[in-house]
């Protein structure tokens, strides 16, 4: 008996990107499957954040040369994917209102965004700063809101560019903490 084929979630086929003259993506092609763990390794400039950004549409796969594809999740729906980057872009509100936000542009609905802010700072061990201006965070604290923000979203996937970089030991241990 075969065993169950796994849902894709996103597949990208012989894409090529170019910036300018520099071709930072040659003939890409990768399936990510429901589940699935993958960590992009390699050394600066080798295209890692390119790929990410291409896998999260931020990259338009026909410009790339590539077919950027969305499997249908159980819900009927084009899976929900949410990115952390290297260096979080934190708005100039409170650490809860940050996270808020992000739910508001994603439609949630008023009666669920409340209980989905609260879980994810608590999650992260932020809720007794909430009320804190996001920006005046220690820069560990600060990768924690975006993780928070992205996991409130409860995406299907999760994009981490560099989630660790920059960050002090200490900080680096919590944020891989958070990742596992």
């Amino acid at each position: 008996m075969k065993p169950p084929q796994r849902q894709a979630l996103i597949s990208v086929h012989e894409a090529d990107v170019r910036f300018g003259a520099t071709h930072a993506l040659r003939a890409v092609t990768l399936t990510l499957h429901r589940g699935d763990r993958l960590m992009l390794v390699g050394a600066n400039g080798s295209g890692k954040t390119t790929l990410i950004r291409l896998l999260h549409g931020l990259i338009d796969p026909v410009q790339a040369g590539g077919v950027r594809t969305h499997a249908l999740s159980p819900e009927g729906r084009a899976p929900r994917a949410a990115m952390v980057f290297q260096k979080p872009f934190l708005l100039s509100l409170s650490v809860r209102w940050n996270v808020l936000l992000g739910l508001w542009l994603q439609r949630v609905p008023a009666a669920q965004r409340e209980a989905r802010c609260r879980e994810a700072l608590q999650r992260v061990g932020l809720a007794s700063l909430a009320t804190r201006r996001a920006r005046e965070l220690s820069g560990g604290q600060q990768q924690r809101l975006a993780v928070a923000r992205a996991w409130a979203l409860q995406p299907d996937i999760l994009f981490l560019d560099e989630p660790t970089a920059s960050l002090d030991p200490g900080a680096k241990r919590e944020i891989e903490a958070l990742v596992q």
